[in-house]
């Protein structure tokens, strides 16, 4: 068996992150092996520093330098709210519109029985114990509307049935700027059934 040149290993190694393909590797490598020498040791450096310094925020499980993440410890966002979510960048997509001042709990994941995923291997009695403990009014589960995001956020809202905590889904249907026509039936069910009075 041939050793891998440089290029190609660097290739390899680029290709094993999620949503890059070989073509996509390649021209990655070739801008990596091009670039100054500074910015090549930049990326290696941003890279192992995340690695080492990364962790779990303690309540939510975002990612964060500190015991809590910033919008764990910022006291200005309402405690008495939590939306759940299956990824860190889930949470950084919500955190984007401006629009949500509660704060949150990541899954990093949903039930997935063919992948061997189970409610054990996800972040669900966490969030339980806090919703008990914190005194948590209301519960917005924004997982995927996927099959599995369905699947665990019926799950969550099962075990969550006696916590005393209002829990919601978060809507789904037609996207803004749209056309109807061209929706598949899940999505005008979901959009019909998510309907909201107009004020």
């Amino acid at each position: 068996m041939t050793a891998q040149n440089p290029i190609q290993s660097l290739v390899a190694s680029l290709a094993r992150l999620p949503g890059i393909g070989e073509k996509t590797a390649t021209r990655l490598a070739l801008f990596l092996v091009n670039c100054p020498e500074d910015h090549a040791r930049e990326l290696a450096r941003s890279i192992i520093n995340a690695r080492e310094k990364i962790c779990f925020c303690s309540q939510c499980f975002n990612y964060t330098e500190q015991e809590l993440c910033s919008i764990c410890a910022n006291p200005g966002r309402d405690g008495h709210v939590v939306c759940v979510v299956e990824t860190p960048g889930d949470l950084m997509s919500i955190e984007r519109t401006a629009s949500f001042k509660g704060r949150y709990h990541v899954l990093h994941g949903v039930i997935s029985p063919l992948d061997g995923i189970g409610p054990d291997q996800l972040r669900i009695r966490e969030l339980v114990d806090r919703i008990r403990e914190q005194q948590i009014h209301e519960v917005i589960i924004a997982t995927n509307p996927t099959m599995n995001g369905n699947a665990t956020a019926m799950y969550i809202a099962d075990r969550l049935k006696h916590s005393g905590a209002t829990v919601y889904r978060i809507a789904q249907g037609v996207p803004s700027g749209s056309d109807i026509g061209y929706a598949d039936q899940v999505t005008l069910r979901c959009a019909l059934d998510g309907r909201r009075e107009m004020k």
